[in-house]
């Protein structure tokens, strides 16, 4: 009997409102502490992301230009110096880089709203 009895006293305090207020806060201190971090991250994100503006303008002026595919030609017929960085002359990494912020701001978009 005293087994019984004993998980009768677990199954109380198991349901006991305080224990349930407990965890109810620690549960919502548990959210708080995400979202804050979340909203942190998210606020220096864009903070780097406005700052990187004239970049994102250059790279799209750039792209396509005829100083771009003056560049470019120079790349192909070997005039450039070999240990050149140049991802900007590939054909996809700015087009991908400006398709990709396409993509951002809808998904900024659809998160705001």
């Amino acid at each position: 009997m005293e087994h019984l009895a004993g998980n009768s006293h677990m199954e109380q305090t198991e349901r006991n409102p305080q224990t349930e207020q407990i965890d109810r806060i620690q549960q919502m201190e548990h959210s708080l502490n995400r979202a804050s971090r979340a909203v942190k991250h998210l606020s220096e994100a864009l903070d780097e992301y406005a700052d990187a503006q004239d970049a994102l303008r250059q790279l799209s002026d750039y792209y396509g230009s005829d100083a771009w595919k003056q560049d470019f030609a120079a790349d192909e017929a070997g005039l450039l110096p070999p240990d050149l960085k140049r991802g900007v002359l590939s054909e996809d990494a700015i087009w991908n880089l400006l398709e990709d912020v396409r993509d951002l701001k809808e998904r900024m978009r659809e998160v705001a709203l």
